[in-house]
């Protein structure tokens, strides 16, 4: 019997090629789009799992307080944070400490060989989380110090094999390591990737002094990425509490001077990914609220894409509506004919399915380059992929299929027969208000990424208040950094500044694009109570930095090598002057402010510029003087002798600082980099409202059938009456255009409030405006209308003889 019911159901499909086409392309359409958020969403929710622990491991994050208000969150706190917790708290099984060391160079058959991320560690490291060793033993590997682990595509990039364990390697030719584990390559999966390992046994050699005092002890100075590993069924938020006495044990006297607080909090190893964005991530972090966002736009595609097959079916009720009479009348129980409506169903959506999975199998590297994700066709392989599928493939069965089977199941004989068979104003408000829902879920869409777009533009347009234009970034030297280091480098800068193609060059902690790495406490102007000290962030720069980046002085001057007493000057931005105290710029001009154990004179104040992109508020900066400061060189220089600058400056490294590896950027580029994930976010927001849309129409194709199919014999009587084919098409599209309009009023506000709570996440935004409401809205109707005016100009058109012998 079930047999018989796909034979009968393929036999239907093939008969009405037109519309099972339409259904079945609706269908596939929306199952890709939803499979390809799933993967996406599942990749994002999957960070971590692969930790053995994971649900046991919490970073320990600090919040800063100044004058009883939060000033700074850090994701890396003080380094006695692990051991002092440790100590004190019993449900601490274990800890680990992670120091990032930026880049190294290492030296490789006397050649420098670059290697990015490196973190000092302590022994707990390969206990606590799980990279697996292909060599070594994990409770000792890092237990020594200046001894070192390496990833397996960092031991075959410097040896060329993982038979490395006992050879000694040297870093920045200051030191010396022993090579004691090699662990597998970090999965794409997680925050921490690290290519080296260094023990956190060096790291205390470097940092403490011939008194013993060192970081292990300190709780004032940051930086120390701290996890812990709780004993098994023990309450986070118990162990948070005794976080307390601890932290104000060590530091509550020293905060009460400068009238600030410190807290330290857990957080969940797995949550950090998409829920944490403080100062001094690892990594590049997701966000949450993207993921499920996203996660929405899977359920109304896949769901508008259903609501088609709803409309197509019951749109061919009436065509269908004598075979169910006549099987009926031959003896054709209700349950028999919803079966066969759900095989039917069934026939459409395994089909849709299968093209599905071509869709997806073709769409994979596109999506990927299109959102930044690694989803391979590895997917197939997981049981969680098929899972997902066939669970789409099910609800899509009886969500898409039953409505109609009951609709088409209970036709009664005699009145379908008699041809007294209509429709019902039940029946049509639902299909109404399906496509209601359709476009008002298209319309939302379509509001979300003209916001999403127009936010993105805002931001790459906007005046930074800083020139980034034509400015040649070069990575500072790590090699070679001695007390010749100040000599080199200036004479280095004169070797370039010869060059008629170069305009300026400056050397400074930080550049625009990235967020300032040193952040000072405790600064106040002489003589002010220590409750008035606040934090800043500090920038190193020599004498050129303000000339190369064009900042704006409002009050006072710039630094200039004519003074002596530069040295001990520094400039604010008017962020950091309105911080201090005063209302107008220059009035700090002269003050002498506390800096760290010193006293310098605020010789300037800029105007505020963005130091990062316009996601980020206006940060209180001081610019302050160092001549002889290590860092990130800028070199302006026009665009057209790019190459000609790339190649002097080439030559020139190797002269003063062999034995560094030449690393270079262009700076706008860099900061455009910082809304890589915006506008990555956009072009993925945009193409799956394309395809709402699309699916949308396809509704509203079944909609236009439906109606013209019902008011055939209407329209004939109309134009054998003298209507012409404008008023008839005016008619049709009547009804639609109130659809739409319904469709509107439901959305603006819902689109509203979530377009201006996304809105919150930028520090600098664009202000809603009617015509992102709007013209999405005449986009959608002149789409509408396209799409209805296939099948209304069709039936206007006719002849009315033969709409009149419709039957």
């Amino acid at each position: 019997m079930l047999k018989n019911y796909f034979k009968i159901a393929w036999r239907n499909i093939k008969r009405h090629k037109a519309y099972s086409a339409i259904n079945i392309f609706g269908l596939a359409i929306g199952i890709a789009a939803c499979l390809l958020i799933l993967q996406y969403v599942s990749f994002e929710l999957s960070f971590e799992n692969f930790q053995v622990n994971k649900d046991r491991i919490y970073r320990v994050q600090q919040d800063r307080y100044d004058n009883g208000k939060l000033s700074t969150q850090w994701a890396a706190g003080a380094f006695a944070v692990g051991n002092s917790f440790k100590d004190a708290i019993p449900e601490i099984e274990d800890y680990v400490k992670v120091v990032g060391n930026g880049r190294v160079t290492a030296d490789v058959n006397n050649q420098p060989l670059k290697i990015e991320k490196v973190y000092f560690t302590n022994a707990s490291f390969f206990s606590i989380f799980t990279y697996p060793l292909l060599s070594g033993n994990k409770t000792t590997a890092l237990k020594e110090p200046f001894t070192a682990a390496l990833s397996e595509t960092t031991a075959k990039k410097i040896y060329g094999t993982t038979n490395v364990v006992g050879k000694r390697l040297a870093l920045n030719r200051n030191s010396n390591y022993t090579i004691t584990a090699v662990y597998k390559d970090a999965p794409v999966n997680t925050q921490l990737k690290p290519d080296m390992l260094l023990s956190y046994a060096s790291f205390l050699k470097f940092t403490t002094d011939s008194t013993g005092n060192g970081p292990e002890n300190a709780w004032q100075w940051d930086g120390c990425l701290t996890y812990l590993l709780l004993r098994k069924n023990v309450n986070p938020a118990v162990v948070e509490k005794k976080f307390i006495p601890v932290v104000n044990k060590f530091t509550k006297e020293d905060m009460k001077k400068y009238n600030a607080a410190v807290t330290y909090h857990l957080q969940p190893l797995k949550d950090i990914h998409l829920y944490s964005h403080y100062m001094m991530e690892p990594g590049e972090n997701g966000d949450g609220k993207t993921v499920y966002l996203l996660l929405g736009i899977a359920f109304f595609i896949v769901v508008i894409a259903w609501v088609n097959y709803i409309n197509l079916a019951t749109a061919r009720a009436i065509t269908r509506a004598r075979e169910v009479g006549v099987r009926k009348a031959v003896g054709s129980q209700r349950g028999q004919l919803i079966v066969q409506f759900l095989s039917e169903s069934a026939v459409l959506n395994a089909s849709a399915l299968l093209l599905a999975i071509i869709i997806v199998l073709i769409a994979i590297p596109g999506f990927n380059a299109l959102s930044g994700q690694q989803l391979s066709f590895s997917l197939f392989m997981q049981s969680n992929f098929w899972l997902a599928l066939i669970s789409l493939f099910l609800i899509g069965v009886f969500f898409s299929g039953l409505y109609p089977a009951f609709v088409l199941s209970g036709f009664k004989p005699v009145e379908v027969l008699k041809g007294k068979m209509g429709t019902t104003s039940r029946g049509s408000l639902l299909r109404k208000s399906l496509v209601v829902f359709q476009f008002a879920a298209s319309l939302f869409l379509l509001i979300g990424t003209v916001t999403v777009y127009r936010q993105i533009q805002y931001m790459r347009k906007q005046s930074l208040g800083i020139n980034i234009e034509q400015t040649l970034i070069v990575s500072p030297p790590i090699v070679g950094i001695d007390s010749t280091f100040l000599q080199k480098m200036s004479a280095f800068k004169q070797e370039l500044q010869q060059k008629s193609f170069i305009q300026r060059i400056t050397v400074s902690t930080s550049i625009p694009g990235e967020a300032v790495g040193w952040n000072a406490g405790g600064i106040k102007l002489v003589g002010q109570d220590e409750s008035k000290q606040k934090q800043y962030r500090v920038i190193g720069v020599d004498y050129d930095y303000l000339r190369t980046y064009d900042l704006k002085v409002i009050a006072g001057r710039a630094f200039d090598k004519s003074f002596g007493s530069d040295k001990h000057s520094v400039i604010f931005n008017r962020k950091a002057v309105e911080q201090l105290g005063f209302n107008k710029p220059e009035e700090a001009i002269g003050k002498r402010i506390d800096f760290w154990g010193d006293q310098y004179t605020i010789e300037g104040v800029t105007e505020n510029f963005h130091q990062q992109s316009l996601r980020e508020a206006y940060e209180p900066l001081i610019i302050r003087l160092i001549p002889d400061v290590n860092g990130s060189i800028s070199i302006k220089t026009p665009a057209t002798n790019a190459a000609q600058t790339i190649a002097a400056v080439r030559d020139e490294w190797s002269k003063f600082f062999p034995g560094n590896t030449l690393e270079y950027f262009f700076l706008d580029d860099h900061f455009d980099d910082q809304y890589k994930a915006d506008k990555r976010f956009g072009k993925v927001f945009g193409l799956f409202t394309s395809l709402a849309i699309l699916v949308a129409c396809l509704g509203l194709f079944g909609l236009a059938s439906f109606t013209t199919l019902q008011r055939t014999k209407e329209i004939g009587i109309r134009k054998v009456l003298g209507a012409s084919v404008g008023s008839i098409l005016n008619l049709l599209y009547r009804e639609f255009a109130l659809l739409l309009t319904i469709a509107f009023l439901i959305t603006v506000p819902l689109a509203w409030i979530s377009t201006s709570k996304w809105l919150e996440g930028y520090a600098f935004r664009i202000s809603l405006q009617w015509a992102y409401f709007v013209l999405p809205f005449i986009a959608i109707i002149a789409i509408a209308f396209i799409t209805v005016s296939f099948q209304s100009l069709k039936a206007a058109m006719a002849n009315p003889v033969k709409s009149l012998r419709t039957e």
